[in-house]
């Protein structure tokens, strides 16, 4: 089989951008609320912290992105390069995460050694997501595929 890359098509790229800006403006809002009131300046400090975390966390799942091969996956996001042989792979799970008003879906490796890692460049804001199910099939494909017969 071909390399394949697994990551956001530019739309689903464009929104979590959207989603971004939402953020930013619901912490810029926090921090002109807060310092309004009078409170200390540290609690500036620690909003705008949040707020960091959470965008460097969203552009790391927008841009994140796999790349399965006969022999390994291999993540790239935004910080970090990881290469993941099909032989240390046990399972490859659908996971589901809820908040209070919104349900997103990942997909999760389990390496042999029980530790679990995000995919990067596959999730899913809608229940049925036909490209985030193609995803799953295609990881799941290559992975049959680079089992030895047993």
């Amino acid at each position: 089989m071909p390399d394949t890359w697994i990551t956001l098509d530019a739309a689903a790229r464009r929104k979590n951008w959207w989603w971004t800006a939402y953020l930013t403006a619901i912490f810029g809002g926090l921090a002109v609320a807060v310092s309004a009131v009078g409170e200390p300046f540290w609690w500036a400090i620690y909003i705008g912290t949040f707020w960091l975390i959470s965008v460097i966390y969203m552009i790391n799942r927008g841009y994140g992105r796999t790349l399965l091969t006969t022999d390994r996956m291999i993540f790239r996001t935004f910080f970090s390069r990881r290469s993941i042989p099909w032989t240390e792979v046990s399972d490859i799970e659908k996971r589901r995460h809820q908040g209070r008003s919104a349900e997103w879906w990942e997909l999760r490796v389990t390496r042999k050694n029980g530790r679990p890692l995000s995919i990067p460049g596959a999730f899913a804001n809608r229940r049925h997501d036909s490209v985030f199910e193609n995803k799953l099939a295609l990881i799941q494909e290559y992975k049959a595929r680079s089992t030895p017969a047993e």
